[in-house]
């Protein structure tokens, strides 16, 4: 009777514990799901430190970090033009604990301008929000003489081979956002890669180069001090930072448009939940007052938006910018 009893509750045992075992495995995403994030979350920065991607980067993990409760760092993996610290990412583990703040060169452009690269940005990546897609500044040494757009062509067309600019390296914003400029203009501008935006800056001050197409926290301060020119920013509208600063297009190239683009991007695979409680904590973020003013005092006022939102940002960048970098080679 003994021996039958325990068989009984061995089996009954048995099939409680198999039970269990199922309700725990369904129940599995949604407790990851409430879980997360309950480790460090480590953001990589294609990018040496004190650029505008990294100062980006930071401001994105310290807010993030906070609202969590949870260590959230920046990696800095520069090099290859940023395409590294993108692939680092994308060999990465998909649970929202590594992502990687992509650029305008990374993800956009990088196709088109290494025959290997080692990743797909649409099919790698999961876009997690779309942050800013910052303008830049037409920018010119103190001793060129010109001040406007119109006043630059007329120079141009004048004294052909004779105006420089700088950019951060081949196939970046400011690189692409002169070639534009030069092209819908009709006029020779020569192109003069840097390691980064920093060296490029500092060689237009000294007046090495004429021109950069330059982001706005690294020349606001020599514009104001009257050491470097604002001729016009390049978005398609006038910047809260430099409100009487003409764009391109309204200073005679109807049009024009260049943008700088940055996005949080995550391996491919990572759960949609995860995507969804960073896309949300982050929009959060980006709707601050004091982050806003923050990003708007250096020309980026925030973008935010859905996940899908993002991903259709990648596909249509990727579009535009693509014609033109074939046809600069």
């Amino acid at each position: 009777m003994t021996r039958h009893l325990f068989g009984i509750l061995r089996v009954a045992g048995a099939a409680a514990c198999s039970c269990l075992w199922a309700s725990s495995a369904l129940a599995a995403p949604a407790m990851a799901g409430e879980t997360y994030p309950n480790k460090p979350i480590r953001i990589i920065v294609p990018y040496t430190p004190g650029g505008n991607t990294d100062i980006l980067g930071r401001l994105i993990a310290q807010h993030l970090g906070k609202a969590w409760g949870i260590a959230a760092v920046v990696e800095n993996r520069p090099g290859a033009g940023g395409t590294i610290g993108v692939n680092t990412v994308v060999k990465a583990k998909p649970d929202g604990y590594t992502m990687v703040l992509g650029a305008f060169g990374n993800i956009l452009v990088a196709q088109s301008l290494y025959k290997d690269l080692p990743y797909d940005p649409v099919t790698d990546l999961e876009p997690v929000i779309l942050l800013a897609t910052p303008p830049t500044i037409l920018t010119a040494t103190a001793s060129l003489p010109v001040q406007d757009v119109q006043g630059l062509i007329a120079y141009a067309q004048k004294n052909p081979g004779k105006l420089n600019y700088g950019s951060s390296g081949k196939g970046t914003s400011n690189h692409l956002f002169g070639e534009l400029f030069a092209s819908m203009a009709n006029i020779q501008l020569t192109h003069i890669p840097y390691k980064g935006s920093g060296p490029a800056i500092n060689d237009l001050v000294a007046g090495m180069t004429q021109l950069n197409f330059a982001p706005f926290p690294l020349v606001l301060s020599q514009i104001k001090a009257g050491t470097l020119k604002a001729l016009a920013v390049t978005g398609a509208s006038r910047s809260p930072a430099l409100p009487n600063v003409p764009t391109i297009a309204e200073s005679g190239l109807p049009g024009y448009e260049g943008n700088g683009w940055f996005g949080l991007m995550a391996p491919k695979g990572t759960p949609p939940h995860i995507i969804k409680k960073l896309n949300a904590e982050i929009n959060r973020i980006l709707n601050d007052s004091e982050v806003r003013k923050t990003l708007s005092a250096e020309g980026a006022v925030p973008v935010g938006g859905t996940e899908h939102q993002a991903a259709a940002s990648v596909t249509q960048g990727i579009k535009k910018w693509r014609a033109l970098a074939e046809k600069i080679n």
